[in-house]
């Protein structure tokens, strides 16, 4: 039996995920970075798709196909900044959230780089990219049949 398609079946549902879209494309967080981002939270979900979309996205960008195939192993490259890896860090750790938690120390690492309003950014872009890796990994035949 095939599986449902969101997009098919609950097109209000997915016009709902790009207002968040939308809002992300407004917000002050540097779109680079945010695709550094969505990479990271598709890598550890496991979402191909996603990793090859935001790969690419990137690379227009400007970001170098050396930064981007860092992004998998980013706690030993040298290629990010401190920025960037505390962002990462949130990443890994709001995608993980049912193992540990968002700990007080990576919340701090990232509050020096990011505001209040930034880091609500932050979490939200985190979360958004996180719903559309698990509709895109649910619906994997779905999508791949249609």
């Amino acid at each position: 039996m095939p599986r449902v398609n969101i997009q098919q079946q609950q097109p209000e549902a997915y016009q709902a995920m790009f207002g968040l879209e939308k809002y992300l494309a407004s917000s002050t967080t540097d779109a680079d970075l945010q695709e550094l981002v969505r990479i990271r939270v598709s890598i550890v979900n496991g979402c191909q798709f996603c990793i090859g979309m935001h790969s690419e996205a990137a690379r227009k960008l400007g970001v170098g196909d050396a930064k981007i195939s860092a992004v998998t192993g980013w706690h030993q490259s040298e290629l990010f900044s401190d920025k960037e890896r505390a962002a990462l860090n949130m990443a890994d750790f709001v995608t993980n959230i049912s193992s540990n938690g968002l700990p007080e120390s990576a919340y701090q690492k990232a509050a020096v780089f990011f505001d209040k309003n930034e880091m609500a950014q932050l979490i939200v872009l985190i979360a958004t990219i996180n719903a559309w890796n698990r509709w895109g990994i649910s619906m994997a035949e779905a999508t791949t049949a249609s």
